[in-house]
């Protein structure tokens, strides 16, 4: 993902900078088995489907702008990523006035936590994360790399954000991801395809995968 997301742009892509690594004494939030528990921002737990196992965490420092808690579940075949949960909880710094833009063009509801969503296929979501060493895509890609594996090439990805505070300076972001196979009917193409817009009902078909197997409590 290369993107400021605390800025409105056309393409919602990725931020970051230098991660940490999985044992970060930073993580405020806690995984048990296949549930991370956050305590704030917000105050829920996640619970995802036994298949998951959990990978690690790390903290990330968004170009000087924001700070971010990365956290991530995979399920994983010969060191290549099948499907994952990605969770990002982020802030902006006092240090700026930035404020985390999305247009509610397409919302879900999970548990109580309402999020605006899209659906997107990469031919090779590897190399895109990898594009920019800065981003928090790559963060991502170094901590799997650190425990032998890799993100999948031809790839769905569905990106949800919820924003729990009303100054929009905080977000919760989700991507759910699954590998396509190689004969899939589903649209792929360089610069990556906005099923949303395209192939709507691939969109929805899996937007209730990433619901499917993800369980959101309040506390």
């Amino acid at each position: 993902m290369q993107r400021f997301r605390w800025m409105l742009v056309a393409v919602i892509g990725s931020s970051l900078a230098f991660s940490q690594n999985s044992g970060s004494p930073d993580l405020r939030r806690e995984v048990n088995g296949q549930t991370l528990v956050s305590h704030e921002l917000p105050r829920a737990e996640f619970n995802l489907a036994k298949e998951f196992h959990y990978v690690g965490g790390q903290t990330v420092n968004l170009y000087g702008n924001a700070e971010a808690e990365q956290h991530i579940f995979v399920v994983s075949k010969d060191r290549v990523v099948e499907r994952f949960y990605w969770f990002q909880f982020e802030h902006v710094l006092p240090s700026n006035k930035r404020t985390y833009d999305y247009q509610p063009d397409r919302t879900t509801d999970i548990g109580g936590l309402r999020f605006i969503y899209d659906v997107k296929t990469w031919p090779d979501y590897a190399a895109n994360q990898a594009e920019d060493p800065d981003s928090d895509g790559s963060a991502m890609a170094r901590l799997l790399d650190e425990h032998n594996l890799v993100f999948p090439k031809k790839t769905v990805r569905v990106r949800m954000f919820h924003l729990p505070t009303p100054d929009r300076r905080t977000e919760l972001m989700i991507i759910y991801g699954e590998a396509l196979p190689e004969d899939s009917t589903v649209p792929v193409r360089e610069g990556g395809v906005p099923l949303d817009k395209e192939a709507p009902d691939s969109a929805h078909l899996f937007l209730e995968h990433a619901r499917r197997d993800l369980g959101i409590v309040k506390r």
